[in-house]
């Protein structure tokens, strides 16, 4: 079921599969959160080789990505998807989150740990971590805009995270070409969540982190640290991958997902 989910000053667009036969059936629902490289399509390859068979899985599009209008007002990125929860009538849930997707499901998981029944991190982010932003890339991003090259932010972009990616990387182009104006149209309202690196020990439920090994070394290292902060967290490794497992194996990420799931009980 696709709708529109009211948020704080606005609105975000949502699909929830429902309740389906299955191993899942019984058990909390699977909450997909996007990367910033992409919007909840780039989980297509992965929902339909057979988890929205198993289970009920809601994705929705971050404010100003893919079908959910910009922003016009400060908002968090918690808190958006806290109204999400509350408006399919999810008390406790999966978690997983890929890249942006990712600390926003860290930065939930520390705000209300009683409502995630798990935690599945794909290629995370995490705010408070020193060394990932990087003033140079900022300001070439911001020249490329400045000149409206949106051929040269997808190559930038591709080289940055697009390693492993095939020539010519169709599908990566595709999940950036539809991103990128959403890194615009949110700056000053997607209010920067705490610091939550440096709290990573409280998390105390199931945990898994997927790593692709071919993704910057910035944020391999990153990914590496995250997972031995989290008490019992299961690292999984991709040699193949880059920044966009999803895409690049989405075989992969579903194992993942689905032995999450069967740890979250």
């Amino acid at each position: 079921m696709e709708c529109m989910v009211r948020v704080e000053g606005g609105e975000v667009w949502a699909d929830d599969t429902g309740v389906v036969p299955g191993p899942g059936a019984e058990g909390p629902p699977l909450v997909l959160l996007h990367p910033g490289v992409g919007d909840s399509r780039i989980w297509d390859r992965v929902v339909s080789g057979g988890l929205d068979a198993r289970y009920r899985v809601i994705r929705y599009d971050a404010r100003g990505f893919g079908r959910s209008p910009k922003p016009g007002t400060s908002y968090t990125q918690t808190r958006d998807l806290r109204a999400v929860l509350d408006h399919f009538g999810v008390p406790r849930a999966v978690l997983v989150g890929s890249s942006m997707g990712g600390s926003t499901a860290i930065g939930f998981t520390l705000e209300e740990p009683a409502r995630v029944a798990a935690l599945g991190l794909v290629v995370p982010g995490v705010s408070g971590y020193p060394g990932l932003d990087s003033a140079e890339l900022t300001e070439r991003i911001g020249q490329l805009a400045k000149a409206g090259d949106m051929d040269g932010l997808v190559a930038l972009a591709l080289g940055m995270w697009g390693a492993a990616g095939p020539s010519p990387d169709t599908e990566a182009e595709e999940a950036l070409r539809a991103a990128i104006p959403a890194w615009f149209t949110t700056y000053g309202h997607d209010t920067p969540p705490p610091p939550a690196f440096d709290r990573l020990g409280e998390i105390a439920l199931p945990t898994a982190l997927l790593l692709g090994e071919k993704d910057q070394p910035e944020v391999v290292r990153s990914n590496e640290e995250i997972a031995s902060r989290i008490p019992g967290c299961h690292l999984v490794r991709l040699p193949s991958c880059d920044h966009f497992p999803t895409l690049r194996d989405p075989d992969a990420v579903r194992e993942f997902i689905e032995e999450l799931y069967e740890r979250a009980g």
